[in-house]
């Protein structure tokens, strides 16, 4: 344990809320297809050692489809199991012995985490183990508003939480070489003014105008990919692949290159970038190596502007235990649905993967470890999202633009779950909901916590 801090805190007060969501449009990635999902919103009160009060605030969408794709479960099943998974996680920070700091707190954690992640499972009748990916997710609102409050009761910028004055070294959890080491010392001292943002083509996505009909939406907003590229100037693409029809991929890959250099010539932006997301289905590395040399046959401008490929094999590193280096001899590969603990991280390095993926669906605390780790190593790593609306896309741009990311920071809700956003979110935080120029605005990120102006948004 850590000698106690005033500035270290202990929870008082909890609040869950969940609120169903349909989307726009079916979003395909892997092997299946989201429709509508909830989206839990949890506030937490705590108290620092200086006996000040305040309130801080996470979000994440309740996404099986994503952390637990096991189609042998129904999707009912694993919404009990995972909402049961987010109060017992609450309940067990909010029991936690204080005084502690969030990233303290959240390790110390770790191991109940996946106890009470079992235990769910036998509580709600479920024959099967949750992975620990998934409760993951049902911790990370939890985590995210902890750090909120953090910085809202000792009046900080969360990220200036994670130096020498408020938290321990890292070698507590990374080992000693990083002992007088922190992870302020591997993020921004502030965020950056504008981040880009990498739109997603999905599966069922439309590319052209030519296939629109009268089955769209008829909102306002755009149904194909030359359309969304017109409307906000995207340069950042990332395309979901199959993994399992090189053919299609293909085809599908240099068709979104061709549209989006045709609009982005029009707009007189010169940048673009792709990423390529099986999302696991590829049977081995060498279905991307094939499909590495065939794109650049075909279109060298298409293979050089690839910035890396994204977890093409299966999650679990210790049974698709491919050796990654013929794909990062090409491009660097990036590992997302893998990264789950430190040891995971260790194994994926281990095996050649390039670098990995962040999300805050993964944890803020996890993410701050993580990113001191890749920082110390020299490995490039992407923050992406879970289709994140609403506080969790606020907190996602924030943390992409205080991190040293490959390039921006996934985006995706405003294509598939704009209504999952309210109102007032969208008034203060414009720049971060409304593109310009295919980025961000992060101008609304600021005052205390993770800069979600809750008062402003609330009202008050």
């Amino acid at each position: 344990m850590s000698s106690s801090r005033q500035t270290d805190i202990a929870v008082i007060e909890t609040e869950i809320t969940y609120e169903p969501q349909r989307a726009r449009t079916p979003l395909k990635f892997g092997g299946v297809v989201v429709e509508s999902v909830p989206f839990c919103r949890i506030r937490v009160k705590v108290q620092n050692g200086m006996h000040e009060v305040a309130e801080g605030w996470g979000g994440i969408f309740v996404m099986d489809q994503w952390g637990w794709p096991d189609p042998s479960i129904s999707h009912e099943d694993k919404q009990r199991v995972m909402q049961r998974t987010i109060g017992d996680f609450v309940d067990l920070a909010s029991a936690h012995p204080g005084p502690y700091h969030p990233i303290e707190l959240f390790m110390d954690l770790e191991d109940e985490l996946a106890r009470i992640s079992r235990e769910a499972c036998r509580a709600e009748g479920v024959d099967a183990e949750q992975p620990f990916l998934n409760a993951l997710v049902c911790a990370s609102p939890m985590d995210a508003a902890i750090h909120d409050a953090y910085g809202n009761v000792n009046g900080i910028d969360s990220y200036r939480g994670y130096g020498p004055d408020f938290m321990d070294d890292l070698s507590r959890w990374l080992g000693p070489e990083f002992a007088g080491e922190y992870p302020e010392q591997y993020i921004r001292d502030a965020y950056l003014p504008r981040v880009p943002i990498f739109h997603l083509v999905g599966g069922l996505d439309k590319l052209t105008r030519d296939e629109l009909d009268d089955s769209d939406p008829d909102d306002g907003l755009p149904n194909c990919l030359a359309d969304w590229i017109a409307y906000e100037g995207m340069y950042c693409l990332k395309v979901k692949l199959r993994g399992n029809d090189l053919e299609w991929d293909i085809e599908r890959t240099l068709a979104v290159h061709d549209i989006g250099r045709e609009e982005l010539d029009r707009l007189g932006i010169a940048e673009m970038h792709l990423t390529a997301d099986t999302n696991e289905m590829c049977d081995s590395p060498d279905y991307i190596v094939e499909y590495l040399h065939r794109i650049r046959e075909r279109s060298s401008e298409c293979f050089e502007r690839i910035l890396y490929i994204e977890q093409p094999t299966g999650r679990d590193l210790d049974v698709h235990d491919h050796d990654m280096r013929a794909i990062a001899a090409l491009k660097p590969v990036i590992a997302d649905e893998s990264l789950t603990t430190i040891e995971s991280f260790d194994r994926a390095i281990e095996l050649g993967w390039s670098g990995v993926a962040m999300k805050t669906c993964k944890g803020h605390s996890s993410d701050m470890l993580f990113a001191a780790k890749a920082g110390k190593l020299g490995i490039p790593y992407a923050v992406q999202d879970l289709t994140n609306p609403s506080l969790a896309l606020i907190h996602s741009v924030g943390l992409g633009a205080r991190l040293y990311t490959i390039m921006g920071v996934e985006a995706n809700s405003r294509q598939f779950f704009p209504d999952s956003t309210t109102e007032a979110e969208k008034r203060v935080h414009a720049g971060i909901f409304s593109l310009t120029r295919g980025q961000a605005d992060t101008s609304s990120l600021r005052g205390t916590g993770l800069g979600y102006q809750m008062g402003r948004i609330l009202g008050e």
